[in-house]
């Protein structure tokens, strides 16, 4: 399973203060952010209690996080929302430096609090304490505690609870330490069903196996083929391999050559835009590199080309050396 996991952003279900501003610019020509500045800024002289905290989450947005984090120092004793994003921001080293033990007290002050005004935060912060015990960040490294955080932060499939924690559940329950193919699968399909495109992907492949449920080929490919079109690059790396096992050379090579063209500096752009885990994506180019390989030497669904082959085979090593050496084997048996 993915160290890497993303973190839970700030829940909100308001538009972003750029777009409440209206654009890039002003009538006048001003910057942006020197116009919300001034905005924001001369609400806080008049005494608007909530102003600082928007022009710190403001700042945030930008990517000013030095500038983001003074503003929710100012308020992290007052307003729950400043503390968690302080939080955050400790945790990944955002505008300062990490400080994993300062992030996870402050998670945990949220995640315990009984203030009204930190319930929509509570799940998030869940997940995120969560997140520090799977990675041992902040705290002493633990799959039972990080179960137990996550368990709490899916809140039973509820709408209320958070997506990433059910897809962290689902991954959690599919790796050999922790394994339990029915409890990802239940985990899995819960967090598609409330749109999360990472276990959208991961339902596709379990269906494919038969991992956790019964083997269904028609169910796969749908998961698989949505996921692909919603952008699940993991997803992609599979349906190739759907193809490519049913004799769909065509289409496996189409499909693969596209997936083949993305770049090692690609994974990041992609999983920010997307949020999947980047270990996944790489996961899946290396499968498309690995089987588009295939394709030009053996001439499937594409003209011969043992030359080229050897650069895709070399690139699928390049984005994830174990899927390529699984790969390798199944080449070696003669099972693709």
């Amino acid at each position: 399973m993915e160290k890497q996991i993303p973190g839970e952003p700030l829940p909100s279900r308001e538009p972003t203060i750029r777009s409440s501003f209206g654009g890039e610019q002003s009538a006048d020509g001003k910057n942006l952010v020197e116009q919300v500045e001034a905005i924001l800024q001369e609400r806080i002289r008049n005494g608007d209690q909530h102003a600082r905290f928007t022009l710190g989450q403001f700042y945030f947005e930008e990517g000013l996080y030095k500038e983001a984090i003074v503003q929710f120092e100012r308020l992290k004793e007052k307003d729950w929302q400043a503390m968690y994003q302080l939080g955050v921001m400790y945790y990944d080293g955002l505008g300062t430096k990490e400080n994993h033990k300062l992030a996870c007290e402050y998670m945990r002050k949220v995640a315990s609090s009984e203030s009204q005004r930190a319930k929509h935060l509570i799940r998030a912060a869940q997940y995120n304490l969560g997140r520090a015990y799977f990675q041992g960040y902040g705290v002493a490294q633990s799959d039972t505690e990080a179960e137990k955080w996550w368990i709490l932060s899916a809140d039973d499939g509820n709408p209320e609870g958070s997506v990433r924690a059910m897809t962290m559940l689902g991954m959690f329950y599919s790796r050999e330490d922790t394994k339990d193919l029915k409890k990802a699968f239940f985990w899995h399909s819960e967090a598609c069903g409330a749109g999360s495109l990472e276990s959208q992907g991961a339902l596709g492949v379990m269906y494919e196996h038969g991992q956790g449920k019964r083997r269904d080929q028609t169910s796969a490919f749908e998961c698989l083929k949505e996921a692909s079109e919603r952008g699940s690059v993991y997803a992609m790396g599979n349906l190739v391999a759907h193809y490519y096992n049913r004799k769909l050379y065509t289409k496996a090579a189409d499909l693969a050559a596209k997936v083949s063209q993305y770049q090692p500096e690609d994974v990041q752009t992609i999983a920010a835009h997307t949020d999947c885990i980047p270990g996944f994506i790489a996961k899946g180019i290396a499968m498309a590199c690995f089987l588009y390989a295939r394709c030009l030497h053996m001439g499937h669904g594409v003209r011969q080309n043992k030359e080229e082959a050897k650069t895709y085979y070399s690139k699928a090593f390049t984005f994830d050396p174990d899927m390529t050496a699984m790969l390798q084997n199944q080449m070696t048996h003669g099972r693709i």
